[in-house]
């Protein structure tokens, strides 16, 4: 088993890649694999902030001018960007209400090790992504309604606590490994844990991509818009991230727009009301498409991009 989540972690994007087409082609998995979407949430949280340096990590805690900024990036800024940008676009009501929620959910936890995967700043993923994933309570839900029309029941106190406990065991699973497991130790291990996470992103996409391959041979038409829809919309929210963030350094700006693309919706679906229409829903399955298949794309990209940064900085130096 070690020896397979190793080799899964060294061609973790890879295995995302194909990963997305196994929920497609067996979409009777998805019922098996929905109970545990709950603990793969802390799973992915967990194995990430193995590998994450806590001191960076910490550092950033301690810049409430960045993370603040970073914060209303993407909980506010960037999902009514979006709006604006969409409304010169002649799209379906139900596909540019999808793509707002979309701008408008935080960033999955998954990217983290995403992130680090890809040789980009984990510390900071992680810190922004668990900084508006607790503070989603608050903006969403009049977003939503302000923007949309959408009335989401989210109950604040009853939310945050849940996302608070996420939060909670995945620290104290990973505070208790890192007593008795030196960072070097976890460094060394490092592709084992990225095949954990690869293991665990592989059941987010076969569970959340129920329904879609129904939808593909019943309405191939609607399919085929929200497919394009959201390999631009993950690109374009990404590239503004960048552009927003471009002050802070290029492997920051690129870390802050892996977060703006990839958005977590899966915590919108208890929130959207039972009467919403069933094309936002579908949306939010696709979307993951460009989320597990863009990462392989991008390595070779991300690596000659902050390898030329890299010596353009030493050669300045």
């Amino acid at each position: 088993m070690v020896w397979l989540l190793t080799k899964l972690g060294r061609h973790a994007t890879q295995v995302l890649f194909v990963g997305v087409f196994i929920g497609l082609a067996l979409p009777s998995l998805a019922s098996l694999f929905r109970p545990l979407l709950a603990p793969a949430v802390i799973i992915l949280l967990f194995a990430a902030l193995l590998r994450v340096n806590w001191a960076a990590m910490a550092a950033y805690f301690r810049q409430p001018g960045v993370t603040g900024l970073l914060t209303i990036w993407l909980l506010l800024v960037s999902p009514i960007l979006t709006w604006l940008l969409l409304d010169f676009f002649p799209i379906p009501e139900s596909l540019s209400a999808a793509v707002v929620l979309m701008a408008a959910a935080p960033p999955i936890l998954g990217s983290a090790s995403i992130a680090m995967i890809l040789g980009l700043d984990g510390a900071l993923v992680v810190v922004g992504a668990l900084l508006a994933t607790l503070l989603t309570p608050l903006t969403v839900p009049p977003l939503a309604l302000q923007l949309l029309g959408i009335q989401l029941d989210i109950g604040l106190g009853a939310f945050m606590g849940r996302l608070g406990l996420v939060v909670a065991i995945a620290f104290a699973g990973a505070l208790i490994v890192r007593r008795f497991i030196s960072p070097e130790a976890l460094a060394a291990r490092a592709q084992l844990l990225d095949g954990i996470v690869v293991t665990v992103m592989l059941i987010f996409a076969i569970a959340i991509m129920a329904g879609v391959t129904d939808a593909i041979f019943e309405r191939p038409e609607t399919v085929a818009l929200w497919t394009v829809a959201a390999f631009v919309a993950n690109p374009v929210l990404q590239l503004l991230g960048i552009a927003a963030f471009s002050w802070l350094g290029l492997r920051k700006a690129l870390s802050i727009g892996l977060l703006s693309g990839n958005c977590n919706m899966g915590l919108l679906l208890a929130a959207l009301p039972a009467e919403k229409d069933a094309d936002v829903l579908l949306f939010f399955a696709i979307a993951q498409l460009p989320m597990y298949m863009l990462p392989v794309l991008m390595v070779p990209f991300y690596r000659r991009l902050l390898n030329r940064n890299t010596n353009t900085t030493q050669n300045l130096g």
